[in-house]
């Protein structure tokens, strides 16, 4: 829903808990007095969102409340309003997701995670192909950007800040935003992008969840380090963990293949085949 009065924040919502800032934006976990709800409400830096906006000048791109609000999906957070305040930020309502961001369960090693990897891998792929079939690409896909369930048995896809549509326009080179150490090579390489671009970095991200490791050595976090992604192989993940399920590993590796014609065609196509995992015995 969008809201087509500007909102009094500071009336309408009592923040609940401090702040956690984004590239973008900050969430707050807030009470939304309207409604007596706990809700999520992601307020934009309106210098850092105008200036990405910016660089699609003419394009008539939809704001990130109205991407969001277009993705429906049970893996995909809940977008319930978006609107401007009466101070001119841009603002987005949500559901409150109970959980952890994947990041900081990989940082601190959390043991719920091992006994899940192929539902979450799974759900993550469900998810990206949700935004996909909508007609968008995601852009910014990584651990930060999955909300994890406190007992690590499902998630959900967050943050649409970077999501632009699947379109020719916004598939030009030029465009290098994003999380480095995810990045596909052809946006650190200024090539042409399309979908695949998410389908790399789920690979990545799938990769680390199931390794605690990246494909590649991440001591540069940086573009710099992003650049190594189609100058040498990633390690082979079964040499980091021999028992994993072979047609994970296969599905893994290809999606992180730095030739976008040699990764999966589609994230439906992933899903297809992450669906054959548990029944898969090699």
């Amino acid at each position: 829903m969008f809201a087509d009065k500007r909102t009094d924040i500071g009336e309408r919502f009592q923040i609940l808990r401090e702040a956690i800032s984004g590239t973008m934006s900050n969430f707050h976990m807030a009470l939304d007095h309207t409604t007596n709800k706990t809700v999520g409400l992601k307020i934009l830096d309106t210098e850092k969102t105008a200036a990405f906006e910016a660089r699609f000048k003419g394009l008539n791109k939809p704001s990130e409340g109205k991407i969001a609000a277009q993705l429906k999906h049970p893996r995909i957070v809940e977008t319930i309003e978006h609107g401007t305040a009466k101070d001119g930020r841009q603002y987005i309502l949500m559901e409150f997701v109970q959980g952890s961001g994947m990041n900081a369960l990989l940082k601190q090693g959390e043991p719920k995670l091992k006994g899940h990897h192929h539902e979450l891998i799974r759900e993550m792929a469900e998810a990206i192909d949700a935004v996909h079939k909508a007609g968008f690409i995601h852009r910014d896909i990584c651990p930060r950007n999955f909300i994890v369930a406190p007992e690590c048995d499902s998630l959900k896809l967050i943050d649409f800040g970077l999501t632009v549509p699947n379109q020719k326009e916004y598939w030009l080179p030029g465009n290098r935003t994003g999380t480095p150490l995810y990045m596909a090579p052809e946006i650190v390489r200024r090539k042409p992008t399309d979908q695949r671009v998410d389908i790399f970095s789920f690979g990545v991200t799938a990769y680390q969840l199931c390794t605690n490791e990246f494909p590649w050595p991440s001591g540069d976090t940086t573009g710099k380090g992003a650049l190594q992604h189609d100058a040498k192989p990633p390690q082979e993940i079964t040499e980091l963990v021999p028992n994993l399920n072979k047609t994970l590993a296969r599905v893994i590796m290809q999606c992180i293949n730095a030739d976008p014609n040699q990764r999966p065609a589609s994230m439906e196509l992933v899903v297809k085949m992450l669906k054959t995992v548990n029944s898969d015995t090699n």
